[in-house]
């Protein structure tokens, strides 16, 4: 005889399709994203709610999850208790397979466990498929105050190259900076830091005859490292920049 195995509830199952990949399958936070254990003391349902239909920082939009499986999600993330997953009528790969998250290896200050830089922005030439210049992206502020900087870091965020000869890029996950360099050196002209990080593409237009650039700066979160500057500001905001 058989034993049924329970099916998962739908805000399980849309949690373990939608969520686990980046806050884990027990809502324990992976690297870089938090932990999603007592919510409730933290965020009210609307809240939860909203972030889940508008995004947040490096969390995309899920608008397309409906309302009624939205809701059934909601109530699921709000129960904020780690939960073993619930095995359902899944074909016998994903029964077998599983994924458990981003896990990165780090040292015993947590920062990571390999020789800097530990992130760059890289310019290729398209004739040659060589490098054209490599530098460092990032620093971490606390490493930078020590003196400790052009260390690179996590990046999340394009660049973009104007008529000018100019690249601007935000992406720097700890620093909140927005840079200008010079596309055929990749020499660093110009940067500011931002009220929280620049984990998008900036974009750049024009209104009469001023030429704008401007970047989504919501990124940027609290790192797992016992010594690290707690980086996020709630909200965050568009910053426009004029250039001369």
């Amino acid at each position: 005889m058989r034993r049924a195995v329970p099916t998962a509830s739908l805000g399980r199952q849309t949690y373990l399709s939608q969520c686990a990949a980046c806050h884990g399958e027990n809502m324990s936070g992976n690297a870089g994203f938090p932990s999603l254990v007592d919510i409730a003391t933290r965020r009210s349902a609307a809240h939860v709610d909203s972030i889940i239909r508008n995004g947040s920082g490096r969390m995309p939009a899920f608008s397309s999850i409906p309302p009624a499986t939205r809701a059934e999600l909601v109530k699921y993330i709000m129960g904020g208790k780690a939960k073993e997953a619930a095995q359902g009528s899944r074909s016998p790969d994903q029964l077998r397979y599983d994924f458990t998250g981003y896990h990165r290896w780090y040292d015993p200050d947590g920062y990571p466990a390999v020789a800097p830089p530990w992130g760059t922005l890289n310019a290729i030439n398209l004739n040659t498929g060589e490098y054209a210049w490599k530098i460092p992206l990032g620093e971490y502020p606390e490493l930078a105050a020590q003196g400790l900087k052009n260390t690179g870091s996590e990046n999340y965020g394009g660049p973009i190259v104007t008529a000018g000869g100019l690249v601007f890029i935000g992406a720097t996950n700890f620093d909140k900076k927005l840079r200008a360099f010079d596309k055929d050196t990749g020499q660093l002209l110009w940067e500011t830091v931002m009220v929280n990080s620049g984990n998008a593409t900036p974009i750049t237009y024009e209104v009469n005859g001023k030429q704008f650039v401007v970047i989504a700066a919501f990124g940027g979160y609290d790192a797992a490292r016992p010594n690290a500057i707690k980086s996020a500001t709630p909200g965050g905001a568009f910053v426009a920049f004029a250039l001369p």
